[in-house]
């Protein structure tokens, strides 16, 4: 039994054809796992969201709005651009990730790295 294309996954398809990239390459430089083309081909992985879909339609030259299939002049929808809340609940996925490797850190590193984003933040 064959799994039918969804429209995403075609247009996905179409720009890696047309800037003759891999799908590995191309979900790498956008952050995202390299096998998530056939996860998605095979129903096993949900589409990506927020600043992840971002950055897949920027690696591949087009817009948001073409990649989920509305007119390319047309705004996305803002809840295709938000990111899915993370297991905590109240913080997006990457905020988690971020919080989870924080924790890891020893104290030093921890008041190193609190120095570093605060430099890289700019003035509150």
């Amino acid at each position: 039994m064959e799994i039918a294309t969804s429209p995403l996954v075609a247009r996905i398809d179409s720009r890696l054809d047309r800037l003759d990239l891999t799908a590995e390459e191309a979900f790498r430089r956008a952050g995202l796992a390299p096998d998530l083309l056939e996860k998605l081909r095979a129903g096993k992985a949900p589409a990506p969201r927020g600043p992840k879909l971002v950055r897949l339609a920027e690696e591949l030259g087009t817009s948001v709005a073409y990649l989920v299939g509305l007119d390319p002049d047309a705004a996305p929808p803002a809840e295709l651009l938000q990111d899915d809340q993370a297991t905590l609940g109240l913080l997006a996925g990457d905020e988690e990730a971020l919080l989870r490797a924080y924790r890891r850190l020893d104290p030093a590193a921890r008041a190193a790295l609190q120095l570093v984003v605060q430099k890289m933040a700019g003035p509150a």
